[in-house]
């Protein structure tokens, strides 16, 4: 487990998973004619419902029931959780529901590789991601660009082909924008140096960007109790409500905290600080007992969003050109 914790590495989120495939493997580079293809859904009909009119309904009645605080300036960051919608929906939907009416038009997604284990990180260059609302696009030149960005970002099909992280998130977001695209990202190895290579190239390629916004995919600690649970969620989202990734990261590895897709959450914070830095507002916490009434083995659950100020233009009107 320590060389585990060092990499705060947790590959297996058993909570997600009936069984887990593991193949080491780094990231391809050279992959070239991945973009041909569409991505199909693996969870309808088991993670949320794979009848359209069913899932819209679902997804709207969560997004209905959600709370939304007022947050100031642009929205920039999200971190939603990725179980089945039956547990940890009604807390994505308090990420989501602030989105509704906003100019987003990009959302890169960043979750763990829970099946298939590689080296850094894995950006899809599938055409299309699948779901029963429909085909959600892959922005090819946004790809393009990070992958330039960052040339040691490869890409391992058969990670974005098994894994759920990414895909439970297009529901909700088909449902509260109109046109958008998506950069489907998967880390692999979570370490603090793959973090930091892939928050500097996400932020150089994002910062002349505002209609974009960074997505974290995680869940939080495992089969604890749920007084326990509680207590070691409340580490990790003590730092994130700070902006402290560095702080999150130590905490991962030294098992105070506990979260399968802790490198795209400090991914996430590294990138916001290199664009400016911002304010972290904790929308939702809880856990699977919640829905199920079961306390003795749970799963917690965070939703959280980060905004940046929107800064004022100058006005260059001479004083006659005013009075005018």
């Amino acid at each position: 487990m320590s060389s585990v914790r060092a990499g705060f590495t947790m590959f297996a989120c058993l909570a997600c998973l009936g069984g887990i495939f593991v193949l080491l493997q780094p990231a391809d580079a050279g992959d070239q004619d991945a973009g041909a293809c569409v991505r199909s859904s693996i969870l309808q009909g088991a993670w949320y419902p794979g009848d359209p009119a069913a899932l819209r309904r679902e997804v709207e009645d969560l997004l209905c029931a959600a709370k939304i605080p007022k947050v100031p300036g642009r929205i920039c960051g999200l971190i939603a959780p990725h179980a089945g919608y039956r547990y940890s929906g009604p807390v994505a939907a308090h990420a989501y529901a602030l989105l509704r009416g906003r100019d987003v038009k990009r959302v890169v997604l960043m979750g763990p590789s829970h099946r298939v284990a590689f080296h850094g990180a894995s950006v899809s260059r599938h055409s299309f991601y699948e779901t029963p609302l429909g085909r959600v696009p892959v922005d090819q030149g946004l790809v393009r660009r990070i992958t330039q960005a960052c040339p040691s970002l490869g890409f391992v099909r058969e990670a974005h082909e098994r894994e759920h992280s990414l895909e439970i998130q297009l529901p909700f977001l088909q449902c509260v924008l109109e046109d958008f695209s998506i950069v489907p990202v998967l880390v692999g190895a979570q370490d603090m140096a793959s973090c930091e290579a892939l928050a500097t190239c996400l932020a150089r390629v994002l910062k002349e960007d505002p209609s974009a916004v960074l997505l974290a995919s995680t869940d939080l600690s495992h089969y604890h109790p749920d007084r326990t649970a509680r207590l070691l969620d409340g580490v990790f989202t003590e730092h994130v409500r700070n902006l402290d990734p560095r702080g999150l990261a130590a905490a991962l590895a030294k098992g105070k905290c506990e979260a399968c897709g802790g490198g795209p959450t400090v991914a996430l914070m590294l990138a916001l600080q290199e664009l400016g830095g911002g304010k972290c507002t904790v929308l939702r916490y809880a856990t699977s007992g919640d829905a199920t009434g079961d306390r003795g083995r749970v799963v917690g659950y965070l939703a959280a969003v980060f905004s940046l100020e929107q800064k004022k233009r100058k006005n260059t009107k001479s004083a006659k050109e005013r009075e005018g």
